[in-house]
């Protein structure tokens, strides 16, 4: 005996799994995909991004890829009066995926589905999070940008360019929030991004326990530091500001913070003292 609207159900349920199955592989196919990066674009990374020129050329390439899945595959939005561009585009992406260069695919934004860009550091970001994620905030205050375990990163463009511009700071608003996303993608912003086996946590632990200690003493005794102070705050900030070190001042913290590096460019899988400036 047949049963029609049973039938239909089960029909219905099978276009929907086939439609999220074909949107999950959409970002695969599109990495898979060579494509030529448009010459806009690299003139864009070439003026706004002046570590892009310090990547080697093999690693310029790869990020030109990433750079087309991310933009095709995040939602960009201007916000307050913000006209969206392929400039402010391709500048935020190209620094993001700085971040995930040679990262596994598990490790490179899965969870980030909106990117909101402001015009100015005074960012009203709090009725915009309440829509997306239910968070209650009262009031606003002026921020550079911030970074939702929801999937949602808040950026002011003006704090964007500054830090994309300036490349030996050790002050990258994109890299700071990121970071964040990265360290969210296990679940906890606590300072511990997704890492591959029991014994790499293990010594990330040890060694991110140590240096986040040491800088908020120093803090605290008002002593000088190369890491910004603000990483003291907890250990998902000190993760972040230690990534705007690693890439930005990367020559600076293998010679203070060896042990810190070392773990940082096993994470990352990268070596930017051997191409970055001091």
């Amino acid at each position: 005996m047949r049963h029609p609207a049973l039938l239909l159900v089960v029909a219905v349920l099978l276009a929907a799994a086939l439609l999220a199955w074909r949107r999950r592989g959409a970002g695969a196919r599109a990495r898979a995909r060579p494509r030529p990066f448009p010459r806009a674009w690299r003139a864009i990374l070439e003026r706004t991004f002046p570590l892009y020129r310090l990547l080697p050329m093999a690693d310029r390439e790869r990020l030109h890829g990433q750079v087309q899945a991310f933009v095709a595959e995040k939602n960009f939005e201007g916000c307050g009066g913000l006209e969206m561009t392929d400039e402010i585009r391709v500048t935020i992406a190209a620094q993001a995926c700085v971040l995930v260069l040679n990262l596994p695919e598990a490790g490179c934004y899965a969870r980030l589905r909106s990117i909101l860009v402001y015009p100015s550091t005074v960012v009203p970001v709090y009725a915009r999070a309440a829509v997306h994620g239910g968070l209650e905030t009262e009031g606003e205050e002026p921020v550079l940008g911030q970074s939702w375990g929801h999937g949602t990163v808040v950026l002011a463009w003006d704090s964007v360019k500054l830090g994309a511009a300036t490349v030996d700071d050790g002050r990258n608003v994109v890299f700071h929030k990121f970071a964040h996303q990265l360290d969210q993608e296990d679940g906890a912003a606590d300072g511990t991004p997704y890492l591959d086996s029991a014994s790499a946590l293990r010594t990330w632990g040890v060694v991110m326990r140590e240096h986040y200690a040491a800088l908020r003493e120093a803090a605290e005794d008002g002593r000088e530091t190369l890491l910004d102070e603000y990483g003291a705050t907890n250990p998902a900030e000190f993760f972040a500001v230690a990534t705007e070190f690693f890439f930005e001042k990367p020559a600076a913290l293998k010679r203070r913070h060896p042990a810190l590096y070392a773990e940082l460019a096993s994470y990352y899988r990268q070596d930017p003292a051997a191409w970055a400036p001091a």
